[in-house]
């Protein structure tokens, strides 16, 4: 095997700690080849559909990239942006907010950057840029609030697969969720009042989080527990009473049982209940997406107003509001503690 090296080494080179902000990914395109292209790559990963590979490769490869790209490219066009895709620029927006941050407490010691799961920037790319940019020692913050096989997981596999090519291992610590973070819990419920302050309520505030097959539960992954104590938490900080909330996982596909109560299903139905207002907020996802700008905003939307809804409203994500970038510093520091001290923030010396 043939391992990875660090480009132009020296050994005076200041040693400093790596933040790696990873995110799911998105298409290089709103068009059918970019979309097919991603979609592979991210369908592929037995994390993310868990059956027989043969059987799976068949699917894959005779239906689902010759209906899926089409649809989803069109999808994708009505969110793309001059800057490209809202996915990509809200992280690159993340990490520039947190670097801004950290290099006020500890000068450049630190090197925040930002990478893709699936498409580009891809992990192994970034990683190797920040170790030779001098990272001796790595922090990953997948930006998945609620830990799942098939995100957080599926990240740090693609973390060891990079890492069992590489000649010289930087130290390593990983953020497996930040479900119940006091700082994270508290931007959410001050992004809903904020919202509230300027539009008013609603007759339910629903949290939308993005849906798993149910067998992934039954198996032991700790996503829906981790969903649910996540919109318990902020509706006690906003002393919601347990009526006026509610929890649904959207984007399912197939034919198995996800995850209960839909979100689709949910909002169809409510109107018929009194329910003639709604907010919806989706605490699962660190930034906007086709997930949340199309299917909820848009998609549902539709589906809660011709069900007889009268008013419905999409709270955005956390982005990189000023309250993200704090919680996301609060996350860093914690994980980042023996490594980095305020006290010689000004810059470390070289290693004699």
């Amino acid at each position: 095997m043939k391992y990875i090296g660090t480009k132009n080494f020296d050994h005076e080179q200041t040693p400093r700690v790596g933040v790696l902000l990873t995110n799911l990914g998105t298409p290089a395109a709103p068009h059918k080849g970019a979309v097919r292209a991603y979609l592979k790559e991210f369908l592929s990963d037995p994390r993310v559909v868990e059956i027989p590979r043969l059987l799976w490769w068949l699917i894959l490869n005779g239906i689902i990239l010759n209906i899926r790209p089409a649809r989803s490219a069109a999808a994708y066009a009505t969110v793309w942006t001059d800057q490209g895709s809202p996915l990509m620029w809200h992280t690159r927006a993340q990490a520039e907010g947190l670097q801004a941050a950290l290099a006020a407490r500890y000068g450049e010691q630190v090197i925040v950057d930002c990478a893709m799961r699936y498409g580009d920037p891809a992990i192994a790319d970034v990683v190797q840029s920040m170790l030779d940019r001098g990272v001796r020692k790595l922090l990953v913050l997948p930006m998945y609030p609620q830990y799942s096989g098939p995100t957080t997981g599926s990240t740090f596999d693609a973390l060891a697969a990079d890492f069992s090519h590489r000649r010289w291992l930087p130290e390593l610590r990983f953020s497996a969720q930040y479900h119940d973070h006091p700082a994270y819990i508290e931007a959410l419920a001050d992004s809903i009042r904020t919202y509230r302050d300027e539009h008013g309520s609603a007759d339910r505030l629903l949290f939308s989080y993005h849906g798993l097959p149910r067998r992934n539960l039954e198996q032991g992954d700790p996503y829906h527990c981790q969903c649910l104590k996540t919109s318990r938490l902020v509706a006690e900080a906003l002393g919601l009473a347990e009526a006026e909330y509610l929890s649904t996982f959207q984007s399912r596909f197939g034919k198995a049982e996800w995850l209960k109560p839909y979100t689709d299903e949910t909002l169809k139905g409510l109107p018929a209940q009194g329910v003639k207002s709604i907010q919806v907020i989706c605490p699962g996802f660190s930034a906007d997406c086709l997930e949340t700008l199309e299917e909820i905003a848009v998609e549902n939307r539709d589906y809660f107003i011709e069900a007889g809804g009268e008013r419905f409203e999409y709270i955005a994500c956390l982005n990189s509001e000023p309250g993200h970038i704090a919680a996301l510093t609060a996350l860093a520091e914690e994980h980042m503690v023996g490594w980095v001290t305020a006290e010689n923030a000004a810059g470390l010396t070289p290693p004699s």
